[in-house]
């Protein structure tokens, strides 16, 4: 019998994926230091580290099990990281956004991964939603915007809290379809059985 071979991690999708997670301490300092659009770089950088590594992990078939896990984590992980920055007084400025979508996001963050994790104890694989891909591009718009956000004052046109909120919105809907798409497949393969 064949021995399987192991799964190759050092593909150019899963060494982006680990520079998306190496580039949230680098925000961090930045921000701290009251450097916002050094911050900016590195998270647009980041975003588009996503863009990219999906991209050439389709293109030239090294999707592996490595970046299935880590690349949404790494996506998640950052956006929270980006919108916890400007919930919390930083480089000398006050709060840019208010604390409940962070918490909103974190709790969904948070079901999402307990409800994976249940699904596939269950042998049930769900997979991600498109409506889920609209909710994280409004996202990254709303915190990318967020660093703008004294324009916004000035023009008092809030549109990083409209896109912020929006964001929200799209992501509860997103864990509602998630919901019963998994209610579903439980339905369906209880009925196999």
């Amino acid at each position: 019998m064949k021995e399987a071979r192991p799964e190759q991690i050092w593909t150019i999708p899963n060494v982006l994926t680990m520079i998306r997670l190496a580039l949230i301490p680098v925000y961090w300092v930045l921000m701290a230091q009251g450097r916002p659009y050094w911050a900016l770089a590195v998270y647009v950088s980041a975003s588009l580290t996503d863009l990219a590594d999906g991209y050439i992990a389709r293109k030239y078939h090294q999707i592996t099990n490595f970046g299935k896990l880590m690349d949404p984590v790494a996506d998640k992980v950052m956006v929270l990281s980006v919108m916890l920055s400007f919930v919390l007084p930083m480089g000398g400025r006050d709060p840019v956004l208010p604390w409940a979508p962070f918490v909103i996001l974190l709790s969904k963050e948070l079901l999402m991964m307990l409800g994976g994790a249940f699904m596939l104890k269950k042998g049930v694989v769900v997979y991600a939603l498109k409506i889920g891909k609209y909710a994280q591009l409004v996202m990254v718009l709303s915190l990318i915007a967020s660093f703008f956000y004294e324009t916004w004052e000035r023009l008092r046109f809030p549109l990083h809290l409209i896109l912020l909120w929006t964001a929200v919105g799209l992501t509860l809907c997103a864990l509602v379809f998630y919901a019963h798409r998994c209610f579903i497949s439980l339905k369906q393969k209880k009925k196999d059985f």
